[in-house]
């Protein structure tokens, strides 16, 4: 009996079923690529020459890793990706103001369970979380996909982790996938599928799912993926009028590993460095840091704003810390701006940026210098990811982080 991840690319490359370790050739429903790695997909397209991509409403253009440029060689970037999407008539195109690839997809009606996703970056695996399959790409291959509009996969086995247990107080979606890479380890699930289940992940918010799904690559996977139900069925038909179908794993599947986590007694957890699975309870970390941020594809949401800012309201930012909030997109913004949580950002002594990556891949607004140290709700603490390769970066919650931004050191909110 097969996983989801089997009955999506059984579906996607026209076969009846298809068995963990099979090679596919899987139509692609949606592909996205940015300005980052956008510039070599069209350049290798180029060179293809077909002239014309196989279906330019299948493809999704947001710029967000550096924005507005920076540089004349983003600059530079924007300006090819703005020529390619002119010249192959791509509708889906969203420019500076739009925000983060993996937040915007969704909420702007991209994603639909049962789909066949691909992006040119690693997070893309975060759309599992309506139940589609989707994973990060090289921009070459990507290019053969804007060429062919098909990609070869080796069908993945299933690593499922049931997850059990009523979250304690401050102990948010970030803390357990944490919890779950640090358990695991940074190889714990290379090339598997992962898929979030049990009574918990139910609980949990769309948003929420996503943190969970994001963060399937820092465990090596290949997809990370939540079954859908009545929460992501609400959200896609609120958002997309694509047609969808639903698919969910036979739990006898040959190829399906379950692992149970009960996150009952779970403390705040925090990723120090360089390893995202160098995970330990926040109360056993005792570090000072230099700098705050709140944002990213991770922890850039509505909800995770709302959380830091029921910490910050009336407080004020710990002096020789600095915090850096980003929303992940003019949508998360907007309702920032019209819920007052912006003011509450201003007021605790915080810099607010408009919608992109920010410090995220440390070449933009935001990094860190040579030994001082950053606290992220991001996804990655590698070495140099926030700028100087002498800093460290810590990884946590949006809860601990504000809570941090007070003390001036990493603490769990009280």
């Amino acid at each position: 009996m097969p996983t989801m991840s089997e009955k999506i690319l059984a579906k996607a490359s026209g076969k009846d079923s298809v068995e963990a370790g099979d090679i596919v050739i899987a139509n692609i429903d949606v592909a996205m690529t940015h300005d980052l790695t956008g510039p070599l997909s069209v350049e290798s397209f180029e060179k293809i020459g077909v002239g014309k991509v196989w279906d330019p409403t299948k493809i999704v253009i947001p710029f967000d890793h550096q924005v507005p440029a920076d540089s004349i060689d983003s600059a530079n970037n924007h300006m090819i990706m703005r020529n390619f999407v002119k010249k192959q008539g791509i509708k889906n195109f969203y420019d500076v103001n739009a925000g983060v690839c993996h937040q915007i997809l969704p909420e702007l009606g991209h994603v639909v369970p049962g789909e066949v996703i691909v992006g040119a970056d690693s997070h893309t695996c975060t759309h599992g979380a309506l139940g589609a399959f989707s994973t990060g790409i090289g921009s070459t291959d990507m290019a053969m996909v804007f060429a062919e509009g098909n990609l070869w996969f080796k069908v993945p086995e299933t690593n499922r982790f049931n997850i059990t247990g009523e979250l304690k107080e401050n102990v948010y979606a970030k803390d357990v996938i944490l919890n779950i890479i640090g358990q695991v380890g940074a190889d714990g699930s290379t090339y598997k599928a992962c898929e979030f289940a049990g009574e918990t992940v139910s609980n949990m918010s769309i948003s929420d799912r996503m943190v969970l799904t994001n963060m399937a690559i820092e465990m090596g996977g290949k997809t990370g993926l939540v079954e859908p139900d009545k929460k992501t069925v609400a959200y896609v038909e609120s958002r997309s009028k694509k047609p969808y179908k639903v698919f969910k794993t036979d739990l006898n599947s040959s190829s399906l590993n379950v692992i149970d986590v009960d996150v009952s007694d779970l403390e705040p957890q925090v990723a120090c460095p360089h390893h995202v699975d160098n995970v330990k309870p926040v109360s056993e970390v005792d570090q000072e840091i230099d700098q705050v941020f709140i944002g990213s594809c991770t922890n850039g949401r509505i909800s995770d704003l709302r959380d830091a800012a029921k910490i910050l309201k009336g407080k004020k930012i710990a002096k020789g810390t600095r915090m850096l909030v980003i929303p992940a997109s003019k949508e998360v913004y907007s309702k920032a701006l019209d819920e007052g949580l912006i003011r509450i950002f201003i007021d605790a002594g915080a810099l607010v940026s408009a919608p992109c990556c920010g410090p995220c891949l440390g070449g933009h607004t935001g990094i860190i210098g040579p030994g001082e140290v950053s606290l992220s709700t991001s996804n990655r603490n590698f070495k140099g990811r926030q700028g100087s390769p002498d800093g460290k970066v810590f990884l946590s919650s949006a809860a601990v982080a504000a809570a941090s931004a007070i003390e001036g050191k990493i603490v769990a909110p009280e």
